[in-house]
């Protein structure tokens, strides 16, 4: 004879995490007594195309001052006389550079976050130059020199 005892055990599957997550399972697990915790997640359910922007990330590091860099008053004077040079509408030049007229609309004001991207799409509409030291200066072709 052996000290050895044959043991049999039988389990459940475990439940699946669709199934636990019914109301019919918190309401079993109130009436067990067992703890039940619950969040929401941030942006669930929604359909949002697009998630927090890098300057959400940039503003969390701000540590002095909690406000977004504008884009500068005098790049806003620029784009408004660029765009009146060709005859062209802020919902027009908005159009050409894939964006909302509002983006136009802020950036001529000073309010405009600054993306490079988009401030590229306008020089390249309006022909003059919005970055660097020669700002207003005609945009000249890719290839050619001054």
């Amino acid at each position: 004879m052996s000290d050895w005892d044959t043991v049999v055990t039988l389990r459940k599957k475990a439940p699946k995490a669709s199934t636990l997550k019914s109301e019919q399972a918190v309401n079993a697990a109130r009436r067990q007594g067992a703890v039940i915790e619950t969040q929401q997640k941030w942006g669930a359910g929604s359909n949002k195309q697009h998630v927090a922007a890098k300057n959400t990330a940039k503003l969390d590091r701000e540590t002095e001052e909690l406000r977004h860099e504008h884009v500068p008053l005098e790049v806003g004077k620029l784009i408004q006389k660029g765009r009146q040079a060709k005859n062209m509408s802020q919902k027009e030049l908005a159009t050409k550079i894939n964006e909302k007229p509002q983006v136009i609309t802020d950036y001529e004001a000073g309010r405009g976050i600054p993306n490079q991207v988009i401030i590229g799409k306008i020089e390249k509409v309006i022909g003059l130059k919005l970055r660097g030291k020669d700002r207003g200066q005609e945009l000249l072709p890719p290839g050619q020199k001054k």
